[in-house]
């Protein structure tokens, strides 16, 4: 069998209490904490990734990712505080360093920066010492430590963003900058802001920092020094404030104060900076072309909660952090309440006035989350908290679906098989509801006040509801009151339903797990443990087994009334348990918010599998009905969603294939709302179909008289355009002419000039052509000089240099001979001594002595040889340096005499380029030649074209005025028709306004009646809730029925509540009285005489009971004895049949008649065992029966107060 895994899928919340809990990684992931994750969440994809806290951690304190978002770091607190720094790039975020303070104890990490090259972390450790630390965090170096205040918190510390040596620290009275220098971290201001408490800062620039005040001021600090004041108090707000001062002179100074912003988060981005300002607010400031200067330009505010019993609640919450996306197009922001908002930067600056956050996933649960609970026909989840709202979610859409806030706190929920209702359990009373489309509406109310624990059966035909220690059942579909079972003691902490719904199982405080019979309320079977304290309890599908978890930090198995197993869970308390439906594994939910997966059948060792999910005790943990999802809450308001695997990662197999319903609830008064609404959506679509064609008969008629316009104008420009044609024909000719003039005089003079310059260029041409040849000669000549001069001192430079090394290589070979031959003296005795060592031992000290001597003379003349040749070396290096120079000397004049080739090189391309410039003036005068040609062409096509124009223009005149005729006539038409139409109109218009003043008198006589009927409505609603009212009153009242005095109190006191107007009474007859008067003696001396005889009787049954209860007792005892004795003997014969296995020996026969003696006495034992407790079972039973009927003896009835008589 493959063992069951739990994997974190989906997650609801966000954990307060954590410094910088929202960052962006990219523009479309954040990352936030929740529960005892991190989450990155993709915005776009709505879909999350988790970065599982560590260990036996008890909570996380701070975020930071550095500036390359690579990395992630989170400090969390435990026995030592540390700082886990994770690599993003990794899909799961892996793990790369854990940093501490070292040596230095360290309870918590408040706050934390990356450095701008994301190699340096710094620290800020908590209090009493607030010591900030200095990490080179790869190498898990502590570079160095300061200490940054003594008595206030320290709010925020961060890198200069662009030089990694400069931190700014803020905090309570503390503001200052840090420069890292020489191993140390040196104070560099000298600010000292006593009075001030600043919760925040960030840097604009390279020198300059804004900080926020609790006072609502920013400061701006250049360089460390304070530069300028701003207060986001407006004027207005200034004025009255100063009017309440003067109006109020004996209010204190902090009342005045607190009227004041609390700037709690800033952020900075490329056109100045945003920060909050006060309960729901933003402010967004922009950097003005003056030095230091900043203008606010939006105010951005957190809307109304719509389904909220106080919207403005929400507006009430105060921001704690402020982050900007990379590309800086969305702002986000997360509040003190555990939610998550965003707005859209670029399109809140094109609107106009105040701009909305939005909520960037779902409204989430701000305080601890008390119900939970699952449906069968659809993929909801219904939990409420003490935030006093009630939410459902879609576990396969990962959506919250709707929620609702009321005035009361809730306590306990469940939803109905069906997803179509729920069960509330408020302060006040229970509560069903129905899930409609938009809404939760109350339509039953069961007085059952502050239900912790409420529940429907499988088949939804039933629910139970807690009340203190007692359990009422009730019918779904009646409202009736089925049971009441009472039985424990205390308050009751969990019940459940078997899978078919027959038995009830429940958990209390008082130690005590009941199964209990649904049909007639009996108690099945019972299991009490007076030294633990219960919290949850679950049944196995087959019914037979229940599985218990307590303070006493065990998981218990529970069958026939006895504790079959107990499983240690260590150091953490249990506080739920719950059971897959195919009954192979269960999940247990921990005081420390993990979640443990334990194999069923339950092993011997502690063998389980933990996660981490939550940030506090586990609440509640429910299993969905296909057993494909785990759901769990906790005190920290997280819904964590997880997928139930097996090892190899796929789900696990369903026995049925669940189709959800898509089924929804409505009113009657919502549809018939929306059937008005469609009808009156129909009517003014009809008018405005009629007001459409309307405007489209005027279009076309105004179009028409159009076109009769536009075709006068054609006409018109056609015959100018003909006389404008005839014209410009006469001028083309004209100029036609005169062009082949000038061009025919162009063309002669062009070919004369072209001649002339021929033969002046010619001419030319042959002189340079001469100066060439003779040049080029000398230049040949020049070269075979100083290519001669040049082999020749290249001949003599290779000579010496072979002289030289040779000689050089001849010392060296010698030296390196010496040498060798020295080394290899050195070696023969160093060997001789050693051997002349292991010979003589007495003698060492004194050989050694003088050996050392004689090498040490020895050493020194090598060293002389050495520094001799290291002298003749240094001379033979000048000599080769003195040539060098004057090889390069040679070189130069070389050099020389190439720049003058060069320049003789550069007359010679003069010349070429004069030669290039004057074929270039012959080519652009045949390029201008050859454009008039073009334009000479171009005219001529354009008088083709012209003359083509002409005709079609005449074309389309003639066919104009042959459709002018019949358009006329059609225009005529059209115009009578327009004239009978408008008398139409006026007749239209006049039965128009005699209809409407019908309908506004129509509608004020509705108006009248709607109010009549809502005035009787409410009558009959108020008299509902009085008649209800009275009918409970004398439903308690009921419960003094045998107290004649609180009987006659109550009605007393009904009577003063509902009775406010004055009774008419009525008189009796004299006869009546006195019959009254002697029937009320009889009966009163009746009840006398009764009470005398139940003293006797009461005093009676009270001895027998307490003996029988004495005999009760010593049975128990001895019971329990018997149980015990019984445990201890099967232990011991586990032992003894585990120790004496059968063992390889010749004596087997002795063995096996061993062991078949000790099981026969086993047998015995056992049966003996069982045969007293049948017979002590047998003696309990007929004690209980006589207890029975000793009570039915003595419980005579009273008589009837009131004949009927009477």
């Amino acid at each position: 069998m493959a063992t069951v895994v739990a994997q974190s899928h989906y997650i609801f919340g966000l954990r307060t209490g954590v410094n910088n809990n929202l960052l962006y990684l990219d523009e479309q992931t954040i990352i936030f904490p929740c529960g005892n994750n991190c989450v990155r969440y993709n915005i776009d994809q709505k879909c999350q990734r988790f970065i599982p806290g560590t260990e036996m951690s008890q909570g996380m304190k701070a975020l930071a990712i550095s500036t390359n978002r690579r990395y992630l770091a989170v400090s969390e607190c435990g026995e030592k505080a540390t700082i886990t720094v994770y690599d993003l790039q990794h899909e799961q975020g892996r793990k790369r360093k854990v940093l501490s303070g070292g040596d230095i104890p360290v309870d918590e990490f408040v706050c934390m920066a990356f450095s701008p090259d994301s190699k340096y972390l710094i620290g800020q450790a908590g209090g009493p010492d607030w010591t900030l630390f200095l990490w080179m965090w790869e190498k898990q170096k502590v570079m160095t430590t300061v200490k940054t205040s003594t008595t206030g918190p320290i709010t925020q510390v961060s890198f200069n963003p662009q030089d990694n040596t400069q931190i700014c620290v803020s905090g309570s009275g503390v503001f200052k900058i840090f420069r890292f220098a020489g191993e140390n971290l040196k104070q560099t201001n000298n600010f000292k802001p006593d009075s001030q408490n600043f919760l925040c800062h960030t840097w604009i620039h390279k020198e300059q920092v804004i900080a926020g005040t609790e006072t609502g001021q920013l400061m701006i600090f250049d360089s460390g020094r304070l530069r300028r004041e701003m207060n986001l108090t407006s004027e207005q707000e200034v004025e009255r404030q100063e009017e309440n001062t003067e109006s109020n002179e004996m209010l204190p100074i902090s009342s005045a104060t607190s009227v004041l912003p609390r700037v709690t988060a800033i952020v900075g981005y490329s056109k100045g900076f945003v920060c909050s300002a006060g309960p729901g607010t933003v402010y967004l400031f922009e950097k003005m072309e003056e030095k230091d200067q900043y203008k606010k330009t939006k105010e951005i505010k957190i809307p109304p909660e719509p389904f909220s019993y106080e919207p403005s609640s929400a507006e009430q919450q105060e921001i704690s952090t402020l982050c900007v996306s990379p590309s800086e197009e969305t702002l986000a922001a997360s509040t003190d309440r555990g939610q998550l908002y965003s707005l859209n930067l670029s399109l809140a600056e094109v609107q106009k006035g105040d701009a909305q956050f939005e909520f960037m996933s779902h409204s989430f649960h701000s305080g601890v989350i008390t119900g939970l609970s699952t449906c069968i026909r659809k993929p909801l989840i219904a939990t409420c908290s003490l935030d006093r709202s009630v939410r459902i979610w879609n576990f396969q859409t990962n959506v919250l679906e709707m929620y609702k806030e009321f005035q009361e706190e809730a306590h306990s929920i469940a939803i109905h098989p069906t997803g179509l209702y729920i069960l509330v359990g408020f302060s006040d009373r229970l509560r069903l509801m129905n899930l409609l489309f938009d809404d939760i509406s109350t339509f039953k109310e069961f007085a059952v006040r502050s239900c912790r624990e409420c529940v429907f059966s499988h088949g939804g035909h039933l629910f139970a509801a807690v009340n203190g220690n007692m359990i009422n059942i009730y019918a779904t579909t009646t409202f009736d009151y089925v049971l009441n079972l009472k039985g424990h003691i205390e308050k009751v902490r969990r019940i459940a339903f078997s899978a078919d719904d027959s038995r009830l199982v429940s958990c209390g405080m008082d130690g005590a797990v009941y199964e209990w019979n649904t049909l007639n309320g009996k108690r099945e079977s019972e299991c009490v443990l007076k030294s633990c304290s219960y919290t949850g309890v679950t049944i196995s599908p087959d019914a037979k087994t229940f599985f218990a978890v307590g303070s006493d930090r065990t998981l218990k198995e529970i069958q026939d009334c006895q504790i079959l197993k107990e499983m240690p869970a260590g150091d953490v308390v249990c506080t739920t348990v719950a059971m897959l439906r195919s009954g192979r594994a269960l999940f247990i939910g921990t005081s420390i918010g993990t979640v443990r997966v334990i194999k069923y059948p339950l092993p011997i060792q502690k063998d389980w599998l933990e996660y981490q999910a939550h940030a506090g005790p586990v609440t509640k943990m429910v299993i969905t009905f296909d057993d494909q999802h785990l759901l769990t809450v906790s005190e920290d308001g997280c819904l964590l969603i997880w997928k139930i695997i097996d090892k190899e990662g796929r789900g696990l197999k369903k026995d049925k294939e669940i189709a959800y319903s898509d089924e929804i609830l409505i009113t009657k008064s919502d549809l018939e709302e929306k059937d008005k609404i469609m009808q009156d959506l129909k009517r003014r679509e009809n008018e405005l179909q009629e007001e459409n064609k309307y405007q489209l008969s005027l279009r076309d008629m105004t179009y028409k008289e159009k076109i009769a316009e536009l075709t006068e104008r054609f006409s018109q420009k056609i015959n100018s355009l003909n006389t404008e044609i005839e014209v410009l024909k006469t001028e083309k000719e004209k100029q036609h002419a005169a062009h082949s003039k000038v061009l025919s005089e162009i063309l002669e003079k062009h070919e004369k000039v072209l001649q002339d310059i021929e033969t002046t260029n010619n001419q030319k041409l042959m002189l340079e052509y001469v100066k060439l040849q003779d040049l080029q000669l000398k230049m040949q000549r020049v070269q075979q000089e100083y290519e001669h001069q040049l082999h020749s001192v290249e001949d003599s430079k290779t000579r010496a240099l072979e002289e030289i090394t040779k000689s050089h290589e001849a010392e060296l070979q010698k030296k390196t001979m010496i040498l060798t031959q020295c080394q290899e003296e050195f070696e023969q005795k160093v060997l001789e001594f050693e051997e002349y060592i292991k010979q003589v031992e007495l003698d060492a000290d004194i050989e050694i002595q003088d050996t050392l001597v004689k090498y040490k003379q020895e050493l020194k003349g090598e060293k002389l040889a050495n520094a001799k040749l290291k002298v003749e070396y240094d001379t033979t290096k000048k000599s080769l340096q003195i040539l060098q120079k004057e090889i390069e000397n040679k070189n130069l004049e070389i050099e020389k005499l190439k720049q003058e080739a060069q320049k003789l090189q550069a007359v010679i391309k003069a010349l070429e380029k004069d030669i290039t410039g004057l074929k270039t003036v012959i080519q652009h005068r045949d390029g201008i030649i050859k454009e008039k040609e073009k334009s000479i062409y171009e005219l001529d096509k354009n008088n083709a074209a012209l003359t083509s124009t002409v005709a079609v223009m005449e074309f389309k005149g003639e066919y104009i005025e042959e459709q002018i005729e019949p358009k006329n006539n059609e225009i005529k038409e059209l115009r009578e028709q327009m004239q009978e139409m408008e008398g139409e109109l006026d007749e239209f218009h006049k039965k128009n306004t005699q209809q409407e003043l019908k309908i506004a008198e129509l509608n004020l006589k509705l108006k009248t009646k709607d109010k009549e009927m809502r005035k009787e409505m409410q009558k009959v609603q108020d008299m509902g809730h009085l008649v209800n009212r009275f009918k409970s009153d004398l439903h308690k009242s009921l419960d003094y029925i045998q107290e004649p005095k609180k009987l006659k109190e109550n009605i007393r006191d009904i009577h003063k509540r509902y009775v406010q107007q004055p009774v008419e009474t009525v008189r009796v007859d004299t006869d009546i009285e006195m019959e009254n008067n002697k029937l009320r003696e009889h009966y009163e001396n009746i009840i006398s005489s009764l009470k005398r005889q139940l003293s006797r009787d009461t005093n009676v049954h009270e001895s027998n009971n307490m003996k029988l209860m004495k005999e009760n007792v010593t049975l128990i005892k001895e019971i329990n004895d018997q149980r015990q004795e019984l445990r201890t003997l099967r232990m011991q014969l586990h032992n003894f049949q585990s120790q004496n296995t059968p063992k390889k020996s010749k004596t087997n026969t002795r063995a096996t008649s061993a062991e078949s003696c000790d099981l026969m006495t086993s047998r015995n034992f056992n049966e003996e065992a069982e045969k007293i407790i049948q017979l002590q079972r047998l003696e309990i039973q007929r004690l209980q029966q006589e207890i029975n009927g000793q009570i039915a003896s003595t419980a005579t009835k009273l008589p009837p107060l009131f004949s009927k008589n009477f």
